[in-house]
């Protein structure tokens, strides 16, 4: 019995369906194993726990109330979705034998890995146009960023996110694969998946081309278009103390945008000739693993209101009687 109906008509379509695919792992030197199992165990653990716990403190917390803080909770969301999608069976990895992941599997993490990876780009966006309407609008900015307004700007990216991530593991899973099965990554990703077919890719990777330009380019763009008009407002403040606040508003999400641009800058626009496997894959550790590690990290050592809520809940803990 299948485990779901989406799964079923993928195998009635593709009549070559491997069984299971074998996924490269991070190192193959036996010596390396403990220790790259134990760091990257605390690197996820903290991860997990940051978002988590950034979820639940802008959920729980009346002084966090706020657009900005509601666009953070659905970050963290994401970046906890992310690196689960990819961490825990690359930790299994270093402590199996062989690492395989089933097909069906292997369809759901492409799954979930492209529908978060897409939703923290315009997630970011919709923060960065948050604060360029409370710095350059701030009369209006409780009339134009009203919860209406705020969950559309974060159901849109989800469900388109959600779009672009079905269509592209549908096109690859209902091709014919050949009988080679291993993938060169440590996860499922769609262009190593795209080595293995034995029919046509060129319709998946021009879709999968023209979604990732227009995903980075109109992104990027309402971030950059965000801060410049951002940047003209405060030099046109006639206080220090005023252009020093604005700038401490965007200072957390400037830092987890160029974080993450540079990242992605790194690992697509290196020239062919200097590509290596080892390269791509501690790039994609940072990005599926560090990165969502250090967001939390970044809003809550930056901003000063996470800070404080953070103390009330430690005070609020230590209260309570055991």
């Amino acid at each position: 019995m299948e485990l779901f109906p989406l799964m079923a008509w993928m195998d009635k379509q593709n009549q070559t369906v491997p069984g299971e695919f074998i996924l490269m792992r991070i190192t193959d030197r036996p010596e390396l194993q403990a220790p790259f199992f134990v760091l990257f165990l605390t690197i996820y653990a903290v991860s997990a726990v940051g978002n988590l716990g950034m979820v639940v403190l802008t959920k729980v917390d009346s002084k966090l109330q706020t657009p900005m803080y509601f666009f953070l909770r659905n970050l963290a969301f994401i970046d906890l979705g992310y690196s689960t999608s990819v961490g825990p069976k690359m930790l299994v990895a270093f402590v199996t034998d062989q690492n395989t992941i089933s097909y069906h599997w292997c369809a759901m993490q492409l799954t979930f890995f492209i529908l978060f990876i897409i939703s923290e780009l315009f997630i970011l966006s919709a923060m960065a146009y948050d604060r360029y309407v409370a710095i350059c609008n701030p009369l209006l900015y409780t009339v134009v960023m009203s919860p209406r307004v705020c969950w559309l700007l974060v159901a849109v990216p989800y469900v388109y996110s959600a779009s672009v991530s079905l269509v592209t593991t549908i096109q690859i899973f209902i091709s014919s694969f050949c009988g080679y099965n291993i993938i060169s990554h440590f996860y499922c990703d769609s262009l190593p998946l795209l080595t293995l077919l034995c029919s046509s890719t060129w319709e998946i990777e021009l879709f999968i081309l023209i979604c990732s330009v227009f995903n980075l380019v109109s992104s990027f763009l309402i971030v950059l278009v965000s801060y410049i008009l951002i940047l003209k407002a405060i030099l046109k403040m006639n206080t220090a103390q005023g252009r020093q606040k604005a700038f401490s508003t965007c200072g957390s999400h400037l830092t987890v945008v160029a974080v993450l641009y540079a990242t992605l800058a790194f690992m697509y626009m290196q020239p062919k000739s200097s590509h290596s496997f080892d390269t791509d894959k501690m790039a994609s550790v940072f990005f599926t693993l560090v990165i969502p590690m250090l967001n939390p990290m970044i809003y809550s050592l930056r901003n000063k209101e996470v800070k404080g809520a953070l103390h009330r809940m430690w005070k609020n803990l230590c209260k309570i009687p055991i």
